[in-house]
Order: structure tokens, then C-alpha cells, then sequence
């Protein structure tokens, strides 16, 4: 069982930068595919990114560029460093745990086993 803890969340102008952090429980974290994802009022759960074995990544087309995704295996964590935020990134960020690899499912959030309670952001124009 995997329990998972987000922080990191705030408010920010436009243009600025925010990292999250997803602190996890349990000792097989290092074999867990780790994912990001948002949620803004009235919408779906969308994928952001996610980080896989052999240090994989995949991210959103809205977020490639921007946002990089790292996890610290000897910490139990995961980060979301998040730049050049835009009002369009307001959201409350939720992070997942799953132990699929399988990289062609791993936007899904039907993929995911455990989620965290979500940290709000919120990027002021």
C-alpha cells in the first residue's frame, strides 16, 4: 500500500515558477510509476506528466517544455518543477502511484491505484 502526500501548491503571478512535492509511503516506492494531475473547477482530471522505470518520462503536450517531472527514490519523493505558469495552469495538482509500467496507459487515470488528496495552485494574470 502506497500513501501519498502533496505540497508545494501556492498562488503566483503568471510567467512565475512553483515546484510540488509528492512525499510517499512504503517501501517498494522505487518500483512505482509516479504520475501528476490536474484538476481545474468544472473539468476532468487531466494527465500532466508521469515518471516510469529507468527514469522514463512523459509528459502533456500543454505542460512538454515547461514543467519537468524528477522523483528522489532515497527520499520516497516525487517533484513537479513548474515554470513559466500560466493562468491556464490553475488547478488543484493531485499525484498517483501505480504499479503498471506500461507506458501507452500511463495518461490514464484509470491506470492509477493511489492518489494523494491534491494541493491547490492558483496563477493570478
Amino acid at each position: 500500500q502506497v500513501q501519498l502526500v502533496e505540497s508545494g501548491g501556492g498562488l503566483v503571478q503568471a510567467g512565475g515558477s512553483l515546484r510540488l512535492s509528492c512525499a510517499a509511503s512504503g517501501r517498494t516506492f522505487s518500483s512505482y510509476t509516479l504520475g501528476w494531475f490536474r484538476q481545474a473547477p468544472g473539468k476532468e482530471r487531466d494527465f500532466v506528466a508521469a515518471t516510469y522505470w529507468n527514469d522514463g518520462q512523459l509528459y502533456a503536450d500543454s505542460v512538454k517544455g515547461r514543467f519537468t517531472i524528477s522523483r528522489d527514490n532515497a527520499k520516497n519523493t516525487m517533484y513537479l518543477q513548474m515554470n513559466s505558469l500560466e493562468p491556464e495552469d490553475t488547478a488543484v495538482y493531485y499525484c498517483a502511484a501505480t504499479q503498471s509500467s506500461r507506458r501507452p496507459f500511463l495518461s490514464m487515470r484509470s491506470t492509477y491505484d493511489h492518489w494523494g488528496q491534491g494541493t491547490q495552485v492558483t496563477v493570478s494574470s
